[in-house]
C-alpha cells in the first residue's frame, strides 16, 4: 500500500507561482510513474504532468512551459512548480503514483493522494 499526501496549495493572484509537494510512504525509486491531476467543480480529473522513474516528463499542453514536475527520490518527493498561474489553473490538485517493483515483481497499482485545492484569483 502506498500512501501520498499532498501539499502546498492555496490562493495565488493571476500571474504567480506555486509549489505542490507530494509525499510518499514508499521510496519513490520504486515507482514506476509519478503524476500530478487536476480537477475543476464540473470537469473531469485530467492529467497535468507526471515523471517516470528514469526521470522523464510529461506535460498537458495547456501547462507546457509553465509548470515543472520534478522528483527527488531520497525524499520520496515529487514536486509540481507552477509558474504564470492562471485562473483556468483553479481546481482540486491530485498526486498519483502508477506502478509499483516490489520483492514480488511488478505491481500495476494506481494510488491517490487526498487533492490540494489550488485557487487562481485576483
Amino acid at each position: 500500500q502506498v500512501q501520498l499526501v499532498e501539499s502546498g496549495g492555496g490562493l495565488v493572484q493571476p500571474g504567480g507561482s506555486l509549489r505542490l509537494s507530494c509525499a510518499a510512504s514508499v521510496n519513490i525509486f520504486n515507482i514506476h510513474t509519478m503524476g500530478w491531476y487536476r480537477q475543476a467543480p464540473g470537469n473531469e480529473r485530467a492529467l497535468v504532468a507526471d515523471i517516470t522513474r528514469d526521470g522523464r516528463a510529461n506535460y498537458a499542453d495547456s501547462v507546457k512551459d509553465r509548470f515543472t514536475i520534478s522528483r527527488d527520490n531520497a525524499k520520496s518527493t515529487v514536486y509540481l512548480q507552477m509558474n504564470m498561474l492562471k485562473p483556468e489553473d483553479t481546481a482540486v490538485y491530485f498526486c498519483k503514483a502508477r506502478g509499483i517493483y516490489t520483492t514480488y515483481g511488478y505491481a500495476p497499482n494506481d494510488y491517490w493522494g487526498q487533492g490540494t485545492q489550488v485557487t487562481v484569483s485576483s
